[in-house]
């Protein structure tokens, strides 16, 4: 029975060594200052100053202690502010880690606490912040995709962080969980009233601000297209077999969620009486 324990031990300790080594993790420059955090499917932006770091979501615990540690690498500056894009915990684990050294920024809807992390800042429409030559323009998007979603523009690189409510070339994630579709169209579309060049979403690959307009148009003409099927009496599940979208086809992940996404507005359309 001893042995038995130990080489359960043993195997539970390579199992874990062996996910921990999948675990996906990069930095590449964006601009200028401006860098990109990759962990797994989800990412990031940091920016680094003379006079400071400012970080952008956590992601969790384990992301946030290997990103700090490579950006020690990079500077010895301190980290000096840490701004969630919003609160959903895939986005906004991990905070504490940075909470040491930084001024933590959220929304005025944000939870009281983040993952166990008090904001020492809180805005209701716009923010700023200024540091090392470097302004990160923070901008509330309103309520859709959660209700405390803000899009950040950081300048001269002239760089937006955009999370959950866009994408680039890839079709929205799933069935709309827990998300208002009117609330995120006119989210995307606070996000094309802001000035800047370069997107970085919080999935997927990087783009610029048309890329934005081409996400906020999927949406629409999902919702159209839907919207007609229905009125006209055809359930879900044809609406699943006829309409192909065939024009988004070679987007990311349209094999498989193009069905979520039909059903997923489908059962938007109806809760919301807009049927």
């Amino acid at each position: 029975m001893p042995r038995l324990f130990a080489t359960l031990i043993a195997c539970t300790l390579l199992a874990t060594g062996a996910f921990a080594q999948d675990v996906k993790r990069s930095i590449t420059k964006i601009a200028g200052d401006v860098y990109r955090f990759q962990n797994n499917f989800h990412y990031s932006i940091f920016v680094v100053t003379p006079e400071g770091v400012v970080v952008t979501d956590p992601i969790n615990r384990g992301a946030a202690e290997w990103l700090k540690a490579e950006i020690g690498k990079i500077t010895d500056q301190p980290i000096k502010y840490l701004i969630y894009s919003h609160s959903h915990g895939d986005h906004a684990s991990g905070g504490a880690v940075f909470a040491d050294t930084a001024e933590v920024i959220a929304h005025r809807n944000a939870p009281d606490t983040i993952d166990g992390v008090a904001p020492n800042t809180r805005f209701d429409d716009k923010h700023s912040v200024k540091i090392g030559g470097k302004t990160v323009e923070l901008t509330y998007l309103g309520k859709g995709h959660g209700e405390d979603l803000i899009a950040m523009v950081v300048r001269p690189e002239n760089v937006a962080f955009a999370v959950d409510a866009v994408s680039v070339n890839r079709v929205p994630f799933r069935d709309f969980p827990g998300s208002d579709i009117a609330g995120t169209i006119n989210q995307i579309k606070t996000i094309e009233s802001l000035d800047f060049e370069i997107l970085s979403p919080g999935h997927g690959g990087m783009g610029v601000k048309a890329d934005a307009t081409a996400h906020r148009e999927y949406v629409e003409k999902l919702m159209a297209a839907v919207t007609e099927g229905l009125k006209a009496g055809k359930t879900t599940d044809q609406l699943v077999a006829e309409l192909t979208l065939d024009e988004y086809a070679n987007w990311g992940s349209y094999k498989n969620w193009r069905e979520p996404n039909i059903r997923g507005m489908a059962r938007w359309l109806m809760e919301n009486g807009k049927i």
